[in-house]
């Protein structure tokens, strides 16, 4: 969404990316497809569909809310997921587990419903697999801790169980103060892990793997950088309603929003401050939106479950 919209800045159209808007009772969908090779180099963004859930109450406790982000999130992820009913997936919990704000992925992995042993040893307690498919997941780890690279370990495990799709799951670094927390996120075009706050590891999607790779992730960190930039903006903002035609924010005027946030940038990296900042409620709020995201994969991956019944099985 934000590619999008700093690329037709001034007015500018981009061919060949489509948007799509729709609304569910407090919760924002938009979809972005970008289809062309052109339109790839213009947003800085892969071939494909990229889902945002913006949903801002999604940082207070509202379980009548999480009921109805989970449906819609478990619907959207149906239309990106092109699996046989009784095909397998393999869900991978990217991030570090021993980090708040980047574990998202193994709190997911710990709450699903995995099938793949109950449906090898004993398919008769899911009446012989009829609306389940085979799912395993794991949580990799971090370089850090395992000395092994993330796309290395998922690719031997896909080059052993052999699923029809991978998805992963992972924590994000936001652009947008308002987005932290407060959005879900999907793509049908991979992931590259670390990559929001500078440590790129190799991408998990289609090319690498060899099958496909859907992304959902959740903001929760968010730079310093960012931060500052919305305040310097505020503060201009300020300034446009005092002072008409002041001479520092017609300078600023000059600048894109893009322009804007990375001299801001350059100007904290000298002092060190590359801080990544989370809300303090992080805690609570990653076991709520594990447990949301979790229920939603189970409704998704298994036809025959409904929300009743993810509600048993959801750790």
């Amino acid at each position: 969404m934000e590619a999008h919209d700093l690329a037709r800045q001034g007015g500018h159209t981009v061919n060949g990316v489509d948007e799509y808007k729709e609304s569910f009772d407090g919760i924002e969908v938009t979809r972005v497809k970008v289809r062309t090779k052109v339109a790839e180099r213009r947003l800085g963004k892969r071939k494909g569909t990229y889902v945002t859930l913006d949903i801002p109450g999604l940082r207070r406790r509202d379980p009548d809310l999480q009921e109805r982000v989970t449906q819609v999130f478990a619907d959207e992820l149906n239309r990106l997921l092109d699996v046989p009913e009784n095909g397998s997936v393999l869900v991978i919990g990217l991030g570090n587990e021993h980090v708040t704000a980047d574990a998202l992925g193994p709190m997911v992995v710990t709450k699903l419903f995995v099938t793949r042993h109950l449906l090898e040893y004993m398919p008769e307690v899911l009446g012989n697999g009829q609306g389940y498919r085979s799912i395993a997941a794991v949580s990799p780890g971090v370089l850090g801790l395992t000395g092994i690279e993330t796309s290395e370990i998922v690719r031997g495990i896909v080059e052993r169980v052999k699923p029809d799709a991978v998805i992963a799951i992972d924590a994000l670094a936001s652009r947008s103060l308002s987005r932290v927390n407060a959005t879900i996120q999907l793509t049908d075009s991979g992931i590259q892990p670390g990559a929001g706050v500078g440590n790129n590891r190799k991408s998990l999607d289609r090319e690498t793997l060899g099958i496909p790779v859907i992304a959902v992730g959740v903001p929760t960190v968010v730079e310093a950088a960012t931060i500052a930039n919305d305040a310097i903006e505020l503060v201009l903002n300020q300034l446009r309603e005092q002072v008409p035609g002041n001479a520092a924010t017609a300078l600023f005027d000059q600048l894109s929003t893009g322009e804007k946030w990375h001299l801001v940038r350059e100007v904290l990296d000298p002092m060190e401050n590359n801080l990544v900042v989370t809300p303090k409620e992080v805690d609570d709020f990653m076991e709520d939106v594990a447990y949301v995201v979790a229920k939603g994969l189970n409704v998704a991956l298994h036809p025959a479950m409904t929300m009743e019944d993810a509600d048993l099985v959801t750790h």
